[in-house]
C-alpha cells in the first residue's frame, strides 16, 4: 500500500505503515467506540493535528486499519481454500484460523469480530463494514465449497452455502472463545471434533 499523499516538502515525521499497525491493535483491543481519540494517539504515538492530516476521521482510520486487515486475512484464506480437497480446505481454514485467533503477535480473538460487536445507533457504519468483511470471507469458502460440490467432492446431499456458514460460525465462534482466553490447543481440538462431523458418518 502506499503511504498517501501530503503538502510538497512537508514529509510526515512518522512511518504510516507502522502507524496504522498501532491504531490496529488499538481498535482490536478496545474496538471502534472504545477506541477514544486520546487512546488512539497514545498508541501510534502522534497528535491529534497529524492524525487528522494524515488519515482524516477516527471513521477513516477505522477504515483504512479494517481494509489492510481484511487484505490480510483473505490472502490467509485463500491460501488455505488453495488445497486440493474440500475437507483440506476446510481443515486448512479453520486451523489457520485457530492459529490466528491465538497468536502472540496481535490481541487475542478477531479484529472484524471485536472491533464493533456494540456499536451504538450513530455507529451503524462500522457494524456493516465488519460484517461486510466476514460475508466476503463466508462468500470464498462458499464459492469454493460450491466448485468442491460440482466437482462430486462434497458427500452427496451436503448443502455446500450451509457448510461454508457452519465453518464460519465455528471459526468466528472461536474467535470469542479466543477473546475470552482459550488456548490455541483447545480452539484445535474443537476443530477435531469439527473435522469429524464434515468427513460425515463412518462407512459401514
Amino acid at each position: 500500500m502506499g503511504t498517501g499523499t501530503h503538502p510538497a516538502g512537508r514529509p510526515r515525521a512518522f512511518d504510516e505503515e507502522a502507524v496504522l499497525d498501532r491504531a490496529t491493535e488499538a481498535f482490536w483491543r478496545y474496538g471502534y467506540e472504545g477506541a477514544s481519540l486520546s487512546t488512539l494517539t497514545a498508541a501510534m504515538g502522534i497528535n491529534r493535528p497529524s492524525l487528522y492530516a494524515a488519515f482524516g476521521s477516527k471513521e477513516q482510520l477505522f477504515q483504512r486499519t479494517l481494509a489492510r486487515y481484511q487484505e490480510a486475512q483473505l490472502a490467509t484464506v485463500r491460501t488455505a481454500l488453495d488445497q486440493p480437497t474440500a475437507y483440506a480446505a476446510i481443515e486448512a481454514f479453520l486451523r489457520a484460523s485457530a492459529d490466528g485467533l491465538t497468536a502472540d503477535s496481535h490481541p487475542a480473538g478477531c479484529f472484524s469480530v471485536q472491533g464493533g460487536l456494540s456499536c451504538s445507533p450513530e455507529n451503524t457504519r462500522i457494524t456493516e463494514m465488519l460484517a461486510a468483511g466476514r460475508a466476503a470471507t463466508e462468500a470464498a469458502v462458499a464459492e469454493r465449497l460450491s466448485r468442491a460440490a460440482e466437482d462430486g467432492d462434497l458427500p452427496e446431499g451436503v448443502d455446500a452455502r450451509a457448510l461454508a456458514r457452519f465453518v464460519m460460525a465455528l471459526s468466528e465462534g472461536h474467535a470469542v472463545q479466543a477473546a475470552a482466553g482459550a488456548s490455541r490447543e483447545q480452539l484445535q481440538a474443537s476443530v477435531d471434533i469439527a473435522l469429524r462431523a464434515v468427513a460425515g458418518p463412518p462407512a459401514r
